[in-house]
């Protein structure tokens, strides 16, 4: 995820109008590091000059008393560094070699504050604090699609055991020979969505299957969908979108409720919508009566929409589960792992597919 950021960050930027400058050089996910985006005129360094400006305005979603502290904190360590590295010229060695480790020590802070600065200048999204859904489904490639799937659910169980978050499993249709046709799970916790949004998509595994006697390599895909949980909706009806009639009960009930204008029927004017209550004979219970169904009519076209666009983040994310379409590519004879997003490479997969500690992944956080 760390190369991603940088990426990230100028693209925001950028959409924002914030860069008024373009960079020296396209910028791309493979080869905009850092330190390019920091160095002295580069576009991250050129926009917090400018945020320090009084009459500068800044992006909506820029965080500032924490990203002013974070760029203070920076320029702070960039002078200790430099007064350090002339101490690399003294000519007693003892104090070189104090310099030395300072120097290093000063280098990784730096790192961090840079990939501070950057988090900072994202802008999160409503769902980032959300539950989520997974869903992993064989693509591809027979058998041997279905193995690989079933290896990828274990690997985000152990990371999701690692993250300390709640995984309950929802379904899961185990194949003939110990693979997973499709499983799905719920996954609970601090910033799940935050850190598992990135995983979407059509995943490619290369690699000589089990089932295969030749020895040849053969290409299989499965697809991950993740999708936020719908947090509770808040239904809020303000007085001024309602329209509120009383009229005079029909139908049995006897000589009150034929003369009396205790019907109520309430319209909402934004959508429509309408409801009425004519069952007691008093108009304040069928009002209370209206309002309440009229609530539960809303609240159901408001769950219908939430489950429509999840629906369409797993369409997009899915695809049609073809080779082409994958985001990253699981490479066992190279021991590599390369997300095709950020063009970027691990070559150290089964750390990756451990989920744990010991993994470092390419899109995760």
């Amino acid at each position: 995820m760390r190369s991603l950021l940088p990426f990230r960050a100028v693209r925001c930027l950028w959409a924002g109008g914030a860069l008024v400058r373009a960079p020296s050089r396209p910028v791309s996910s493979g080869n905009l590091q850092l330190e390019e985006l920091f160095a002295s005129g580069g576009a991250m360094r050129s926009f917090l000059e400018r945020l320090e400006k009084p009459r500068f305005q800044a992006p909506s979603w820029v965080q500032g008393p924490e990203l002013a502290m974070a760029t203070q904190r920076l320029r702070e360590k960039e002078r200790e560094l430099q007064e350090t590295e002339q101490l690399l010229e003294d000519e007693n060695e003892d104090i070189r070699k104090l310099a030395e480790n300072e120097i290093i020590s000063c280098q990784k802070e730096l790192t961090k504050l840079k990939q501070k600065i950057i988090l900072l200048l994202i802008p999160s999204e409503e769902t980032d604090e959300n539950d989520l859904i997974l869903e992993l489904t064989a693509g591809v490639g027979g058998q041997e699609a279905m193995l690989f799937t079933s290896e990828m659910f274990d690997m985000y169980q152990r990371y999701a055991t690692y993250k300390k978050w709640h995984f309950e499993v929802l379904e899961y249709f185990p194949s003939e020979i110990g693979g997973l046709r499709h499983a799905s799970a719920s996954i609970g916790g601090s910033e799940v969505y935050r850190h598992m949004k990135f995983e979407g998509g059509v995943h490619r595994v290369q690699r000589v299957p089990k089932t295969e006697k030749q020895g040849r390599m053969h290409t299989s895909t499965m697809t991950v969908a993740v999708l936020p949980q719908p947090s509770e909706i808040n239904l809020v009806i303000s007085p001024k979108d309602l329209r509120i009639e009383t009229k005079r009960a029909s139908g049995a009930g006897g000589q009150h409720v034929n003369t009396t204008d205790s019907a109520v029927r309430i319209v909402h004017l934004p959508t429509g919508v309408a409801t009425e209550c004519q069952q007691e004979r008093s108009q304040i219970k069928n009002k209370e009566m209206a309002m309440k169904k009229l609530r539960a009519k809303l609240y159901g076209m408001q769950l219908e929409e939430e489950n429509n666009k999840r629906y369409n983040a797993r369409k997009i994310q899915i695809g049609t589960k073809g080779r082409s379409e994958k985001i990253r590519t699981y490479n066992f004879p190279q021991n590599r792992v390369t997300d095709h997003r950020i063009s970027k490479s691990l070559y150290d997969i089964q750390s990756f597919m451990l989920g744990t500690a010991t993994k470092k992944p390419v899109i995760r956080i």
